[in-house]
């Protein structure tokens, strides 16, 4: 166990985080029985560009995957992104003294999701197919949803938990869609890890935004993943010597838009919202990777696939829905 900041620190911290908490419910309410306030929107628009960003690296990690290992890929884009990010940091960002216990769950932020999660991920989908790895690691959300209930106290709304099943069973159709039959126990073993280390990453990382900018968090977690990632230096290099020009600007993208810009967005949302709610949200990101693969790539989608991602957004947009308060007792 780490040991415990000072007295004077924890006041500090305690009353900084109370004030975050404070700001946050403001800034994500809406006006009784009216639309969402100009802060509200400026979340779900975070939350929607995070998702539209994430759909297209499954797209775009397809095409650049012809002349890039895994690890390489991995090792490729946390660079890129760390440089961005560290960009944004140097151009006046203030930096929030952290405790020990914050520096911990950044790196684990920074190892489960930002390493860990992408390796598993790009290693897993290669021995299992897209369908079946969609379903596997749409089980993130779930256990994100369980672990913010019982980890973060954020209990399990009624619409939350019926919108989060529905999409659920979106994916699903989309896996069966998809799915051509092949998979190894190997493969389903390391897409399984992702999901896993995914939700832990996105718990710990709303605890870290209770009093620590997004910007730092983000920053400093994908220093951390690309330090992990360095024993891949030279599968890195041999693939960028023998990559198209192509797929090199790919893997540049997945850098700057959906590791940096889209990981900004989304601690932006998260730590203006409920981990569970927000977590449902990526149910929205096989659809979308199927009409962006459809559009780009020339997939054309079965149409149970269709009706799936259909489903799926329909399970979002339930799961984004308040629940109604319980009526007073008399």
């Amino acid at each position: 166990m780490l040991s415990a900041p000072d007295t004077e620190q924890m006041t500090t911290s305690a009353a900084a985080s109370r004030n975050t908490s404070a700001g946050n419910s403001a800034s994500t309410s809406t006006r009784p029985g009216g639309p969402p306030t100009g802060a509200s929107w400026r979340v779900l628009a975070a939350a929607t560009f995070t998702v539209i960003a994430w759909a297209s690296a499954f797209v775009v990690i397809r095409f650049v995957g012809q002349d890039y290992s895994p690890g390489g890929l991995s090792l490729g884009r946390l660079l890129v992104g760390s440089a961005c990010l560290s960009v944004i940091m140097a151009i006046g960002r203030r930096w929030v003294p952290m405790t020990r216990q914050e520096w911990a769950l950044v790196a684990l932020i920074g190892v489960l999701w930002f390493a860990v999660y992408s390796i598993a991920l790009n290693a897993g989908e290669q021995h299992v197919d897209a369908g079946t790895a969609a379903m596997l690691i749409q089980l993130a959300p779930i256990l994100i949803g369980v672990l913010a209930g019982l980890v973060l106290g954020e209990g399990f709304p009624k619409m939350l938990v019926i919108g989060g099943l529905v999409a659920f069973a979106g994916t699903l159709l989309i896996g069966v869609a998809t799915s051509n039959g092949h998979a190894d126990l190997g493969g389903v073993l390391l897409v399984l890890l992702a999901a896993v280390v995914y939700a832990m990453a996105v718990v710990a990382q709303k605890v870290v935004l209770r009093r620590v900018p997004g910007v730092q968090v983000t920053w400093l977690a994908c220093l951390i993943g690309t330090f992990a990632c360095l024993p891949f230096i030279p599968a890195l290099v041999s693939d960028v010597a023998n990559a198209s020009a192509g797929t090199t600007m790919g893997m540049i993208y997945l850098g700057v838009v959906p590791l940096a810009a889209a990981f900004l967005t989304w601690a932006y949302a998260l730590a203006r919202t409920d981990a569970g709610r927000l977590g449902a949200t990526t149910y929205a990101v096989p659809p979308i990777a199927i009409a962006l693969g459809w559009i780009f790539l020339g997939e054309v989608p079965a149409l149970l696939a269709v009706v799936g991602g259909v489903i799926s957004l329909v399970g979002v947009g339930i799961a984004r829905r308040p629940s109604k308060p319980a009526a007073p007792a008399r």
